[in-house]
C-alpha cells in the first residue's frame, strides 16, 4: 500500500523540475511493491525500455528565422479544444498512491486546462470525477463480457458529459508484470473499480479439463470486430480505438467508422516485444492519410517528445505514469504542475526549433536513424 494514501499536506519539492524528478521522488515515498507494480513493465521489460530509448534515437533539425507573432499551441480534436496537444491518459487505480485518487488528478488537470481520458477502472467514480475535472474529457471504456454491462457504462458516460470514447483493445489478457509478482504486489481492500459495481455480470463460461484459461476462458470474451460495429450503431460520441501498433489495423478501424486511434504497446505492459509506440507511428499514420485523428501514447517524459511525436504524424500525446507519480508526490497540486512543466518544456522545443505552430511541426524537424 501507498504511504501517501494517510492523508497529508503535499507540497512540491524544491528539486523536482521535470517529469522524471516526479517519479525519482515518488518511488521514495510509496512502499516498495507499489511502487514496483507501477514503475513494472512486462516479462523483461524490453518494450518499456524501448518506449523511451526510441524518442532518444531522434534528433531535432531546428530552422531559424522563424516568424512567431501568431504563435499558437492549441488545437482542437474531434471537435474538443485543447490549449496544447496534450492530454492525460486512462490510469486504473489512482487511489494506490493518494486518497483522492481520480478527483485530485482531474483537479489538476482542470486547474492547467489540460484534457483526460478516465479509466473504466477508476478508483473513483465517471460522475464525480466529471464534475472535478476539465471540459475536455473523454471515457476509457473496456468492453465487459455482458453487452448490457458495457452499454450501461457507455450511458453514464454520456450522462456525465463525457465528450468522447476511448477503447482500449489492447490488453484482453493482463501482460505477466514479472517485477509486481517479484514485489508481492496486492491490490488493497480499499481500491477499486467503483464503476463496475452493480454492472450485469455474464454467465459463468464452463471450460474443459483440457481447455486453457487464457484463449479459452478471457480470450473468448475478447472484444471482435462485431463488436465495434454494435458500439458505433449505440453511440453519437466519437469512438477512438486505444492500442494499435498495425498499419492494417487502423486502416481495418478506419473503414469501421471510428473516429480515431491511440498508437499505444499500453505503457510497455502487456506483451514483451512489442516495438515501442512512436517507431511505428510513421507507418500507421501514412496507412490512414493526413486527416484522420492520430494520438500516441507510451514513453512521453519531456516536451520534447511531444515535438517529435507531432512531427511523425501525431496529433496529440496522453500522458500515463508521470500523472501517477506527480499525484503521489503532491495530489492536484503534482499533477497541474507536472502537466505546466511538460507543457513549458513543449513551448521551449517549439520556440528553439522554429515552430510557431502545430502546423509547423512536420517530419522535416527531426533527423531519425
Amino acid at each position: 500500500m501507498s504511504k501517501t494514501t494517510e492523508r497529508a499536506t503535499l507540497s512540491i519539492p524544491r528539486d523536482i523540475v521535470s517529469l522524471g524528478d516526479y517519479e525519482r521522488v515518488a518511488l521514495t515515498r510509496l512502499d516498495h511493491a507499489c511502487s514496483e507494480h507501477i514503475a513494472a513493465g512486462v516479462a523483461d521489460e524490453h518494450t518499456l525500455a524501448r518506449n523511451v530509448e526510441d524518442f532518444e534515437r531522434i534528433r531535432i533539425q531546428p530552422r531559424l528565422l522563424r516568424n512567431f507573432s501568431n504563435a499558437d499551441t492549441g488545437c482542437t480534436l474531434l471537435g474538443s479544444p485543447l490549449r496544447y496537444p496534450i492530454m492525460l491518459a486512462p490510469v486504473a487505480y489512482q487511489k494506490l498512491v493518494h486518497p483522492d485518487g481520480e478527483l485530485a488528478t482531474a483537479a489538476g488537470a482542470a486547474a492547467v486546462d489540460c484534457g483526460m481520458v478516465v479509466s473504466t477502472l477508476a478508483s473513483e467514480s465517471l460522475e464525480d470525477i466529471a464534475q472535478q475535472g476539465p471540459d475536455t474529457r473523454w471515457f476509457q471504456l473496456y468492453f465487459q463480457p455482458d453487452r448490457s454491462a458495457t452499454l450501461a457504462l457507455l450511458r453514464r458516460a454520456e450522462r456525465a458529459g463525457y465528450k468522447a470514447l476511448v477503447v482500449t483493445l489492447d490488453a484482453p489478457v493482463s501482460g505477466l508484470r514479472n517485477r509486481g509478482q517479484r514485489a508481492g504486489f496486492e491490490m488493497p481492500d480499499d481500491v477499486r473499480a467503483v464503476n463496475l459495481d452493480g454492472l450485469p455480470k455474464a454467465p459463468q463460461r464452463v471450460l474443459e479439463p483440457t481447455d486453457s484459461v487464457i484463449l479459452h476462458g478471457f480470450m473468448a470474451d475478447a472484444p471482435t470486430t462485431a463488436d465495434i460495429i454494435w458500439l458505433l450503431s449505440e453511440t453519437q460520441l466519437p469512438v477512438i480505438i486505444k492500442g494499435v501498433l498495425n498499419p492494417l489495423d487502423a486502416l481495418e478501424l478506419k473503414a469501421l467508422g471510428c473516429a480515431g486511434i491511440v498508437v499505444s504497446n499500453h505503457g510497455g505492459r502487456t506483451l514483451d516485444g512489442l516495438p515501442s509506440s512512436i517507431s511505428v507511428l510513421p507507418a500507421v499514420r501514412a496507412a490512414v492519410g493526413e486527416s484522420f485523428p492520430v494520438l500516441l501514447d507510451s514513453g512521453i517524459r519531456r516536451g520534447t517528445d511531444v515535438l517529435k511525436a507531432l512531427a511523425l504524424g501525431a496529433d496529440c500525446v496522453l500522458v500515463g505514469r508521470p500523472q501517477l507519480y506527480a499525484l503521489a508526490v503532491a495530489g492536484a497540486l503534482g499533477v497541474a504542475h507536472m502537466l505546466r512543466l511538460l507543457q513549458t518544456e513543449f513551448e521551449t522545443a517549439m520556440a528553439l526549433s522554429g515552430c510557431p505552430t502545430l502546423s509547423a511541426i512536420t517530419k522535416d524537424c527531426i533527423l531519425a536513424d
